[in-house]
Parts: structure tokens; C-alpha cells; sequence
């Protein structure tokens, strides 16, 4: 690997230093779970709440996506991500509603947030101030406060380890956070083989791959479809191109058919299958086969199989990954990663309507 031209991509595109977040992630997780820990807690006992609903958009609802990933399969209510206006039917005044919001000024988190207030729901808010905090001193919400240096989609471990701490802490599951700090360390070892200085770095050889193509994203339904949906945000918000995402075994009952003529663009796609040794033995089946079956319509496939001692620190390898060859990709298409134009230009819209 030319280490030169890495660093001297990241001089010319890098000015906020979206790299160093990236690098940041494992020490993130550790602080954002003494953060967690340190906060004070409302009295809630989770044999009173009759479902969860996380309240977000973007990079703060990633993090509400992967817990509900990562222990969806142990908890005896419904948790919900909400990307809405408003809250869904059934929330109730029994209802715990967290409002996960970097800015603390996301409309949509701030409209749904204004109807758990009404209905007197619990409220937990997750944020690093904004209008979101000043919601919850006028209703005497909980707020835990985390750092607000970086991009919302940088700040991944900070909207996901709280979550995952409450969970916890709340008693809605029993040790949710007690891999964290095994897949922190993990998660550093990894830093190590994906950073610039590394020789043979397998996140730049994915980057190369995807360079000039659509890449799409397949994951199992277990534990990493939030995951795929993270790493295609990675890239189209990073690398500031398009990616789309989908689950195993859903899309073998339609988007698989799609397949059948894309001649005309065949140079332009690739498929990404993240595998994990816990997937279902019949999606790891579908997942072999898919390979198979794209391959000699030759289609290009990378199949990506997640490393780690646990279930958090194998899902944390297929993020980490996605989030280095979003850089790289960015740096191969000289592209400053942080900025989002397009994003602020519909915002700045939205406030004239």
C-alpha cells in the first residue's frame, strides 16, 4: 500500500479530520459507555413500560437500529425505531420514548418528541444540547449529554452505547453492555490493519473495488441488517456516492429477479454479502448460492465475514470496515467526507416552506 499517496490524499480532502474520528471509534465506545454509566437515571422499572420507541434520524438512528440488532432476540417488548413526525399508534403513557438527536434540532426527532409529551410518555433524551435539551428541562426529561466535535454519523458509538447501557441499567435485558469493553479492544486491533500506515489493508483493497461502481449491500436478518444499512450510509454520506442496502431472505422473493438483465450496467455494480458465523443456516445457505448464482452472470461479489470473541465485537468488525473504505473511497474520489451539501440545501428549503 502506498502509504504517501494516502497521506497526501488526506491533506488535500480531509480538512476536518473525518479520519481521525473514524480512528477514534474505539475509544469512543469506552467513553460513550462511561458516559452512560455516570448519568442519573428516572425511576423506571421495565415491568412498567410496555414498549420502547427510540426517536431519530440519520446517524442517531443508526444507533437505535444495532441495539435493536444486537438484542432484539432478548428483550419481551417491542423496541422501535421511529423516523417520523410523529410517534406510532400504539405508544401509550407506558411507553419509554428516547429521543436520540446529535444536534438536539432535528425536526422530525423534535416533532415526535412533542407527542410523547402529550400522551405523557417516559422520555429519556440523548443529545448534546439544542432545542431537544431545552424540550426536556420544560418537561424534566432525563438527558444524557454527549460530545457534540464531530459529525452525527462519526458519533456512532455515542448514540449507540448509551442505548445499549440503558437497556442495562433499566433491566429491559440482562448484560447487553458487558462485551463492550472486549470489543472496544477489538475494535482498536482493527484500527491498526485498516489505518494509512498499514501495508496490507483490506478496508483500501474494498475502497478499490467499489471505485466507480454502485456497491450493494447484503446482510442477514439476525444481527446485521442494521449493520448493511450502516455501511451504505457510510458510503453514500462519506464517499458521496450511491449505495443501497437490503436483507437476506427478503430480497430472494423480489430484487433477486432484478438480476436477471443488468448487462448494460454490469460494469458498474458490485455486491457486498456481509456473512457472520451465527447467520441461519438457511440464509448462510441463500448467501452462498446468491454468490454463486451472481458470479456467473459475472457480476463482481465480496463477501465480507465478521471477526471478534462476541456477538458486539463481530458486528463492530463489519462497521469498522465499512467506515475505513468509506474514507478511502472518498479520498479516491476527491471528495472532502464530512460535508453534506445536499443535506443543508434541503434543510435551508425546508425552513422557507
Amino acid at each position: 500500500m502506498d502509504v504517501e499517496f494516502w497521506k497526501e490524499k488526506k491533506n488535500r480532502f480531509d480538512p476536518d479530520s473525518m479520519y481521525e474520528d473514524i480512528l477514534g471509534f474505539p475509544d469512543h465506545l469506552v467513553d460513550a459507555g462511561r458516559i452512560a454509566h455516570a448519568a442519573s437515571l428516572p425511576d423506571i422499572s421495565a415491568d412498567d413500560v410496555s414498549d420502547i420507541v427510540v426517536c431519530g434520524m440519520g446517524g442517531s438512528a443508526i444507533g437505535a437500529d444495532l441495539v435493536r440488532s444486537y438484542v432484539g432476540d432478548k428483550l419481551s417488548i417491542p423496541f422501535a425505531t421511529c423516523r417520523h413526525y410523529k410517534l406510532p399508534p400504539f405508544v401509550s403513557n407506558k411507553s419509554l420514548i428516547i429521543g436520540s438527536s446529535y444536534s438536539g434540532n432535528t425536526e422530525e426527532t423534535l416533532s415526535a418528541m412533542s407527542h410523547a409529551a402529550r400522551i405523557g410518555a417516559k422520555v429519556i433524551c440523548i443529545t448534546t444540547g439544542g432545542r431537544l435539551a431545552k424540550m426536556a428541562a420544560e418537561n424534566n426529561w432525563t438527558v444524557i449529554t454527549i460530545p457534540g466535535w464531530m459529525m452525527p454519523r462519526a458519533a456512532l458509538a455515542y448514540s449507540f452505547v448509551p442505548l445499549l447501557v440503558l437497556m442495562s441499567l433499566l433491566g429491559f435485558v440482562s448484560g447487553s453492555a458487558d462485551d463492550l469493553d472486549d470489543a472496544a479492544d477489538a475494535a482498536r486491533s482493527r484500527v491498526e490493519k485498516f489505518s494509512i500506515e498499514s501495508q496490507e489493508n483490506a478496508s483500501v483493497d474494498l475502497a478499490r473495488k467499489i471505485h466507480g461502481r454502485i456497491p450493494i449491500i447484503y446482510g442477514g436478518p439476525d444481527h446485521f441488517d442494521a449493520v448493511a444499512v450502516r455501511f451504505k450510509g457510510q458510503v453514500c454520506e462519506n464517499s458521496k456516492q450511491l449505495a443501497f442496502a437490503n436483507i437476506f431472505p427478503e430480497f430472494n422473493h423480489n430484487e433477486l429477479v432484478g438480476w436477471e438483465i443488468h448487462k448494460p450496467f454490469a460494469d458498474h455494480l458490485i455486491v457486498i454479502i456481509l456473512s457472520d458465523s451465527d447467520d441461519h443456516p438457511r440464509v448462510s445457505a441463500r448467501m452462498k448460492i446468491v454468490e454463486r448464482w451472481l458470479r456467473d452472470r459475472d457480476i463482481e461479489v465480496v463477501t465480507l465475514v465478521s471477526n471478534g470473541n462476541n456477538l458486539l465485537s463481530r458486528m463492530i468488525s463489519l462497521i469498522q470496515i465499512g467506515d475505513f473504505a468509506s474514507f478511502y473511497l472518498a479520498m479516491l474520489n476527491e471528495t472532502d467526507p464530512s460535508p453534506v451539501k445536499v443535506i443543508d440545501y434541503l434543510k435551508g428549503e425546508l425552513e422557507k416552506v
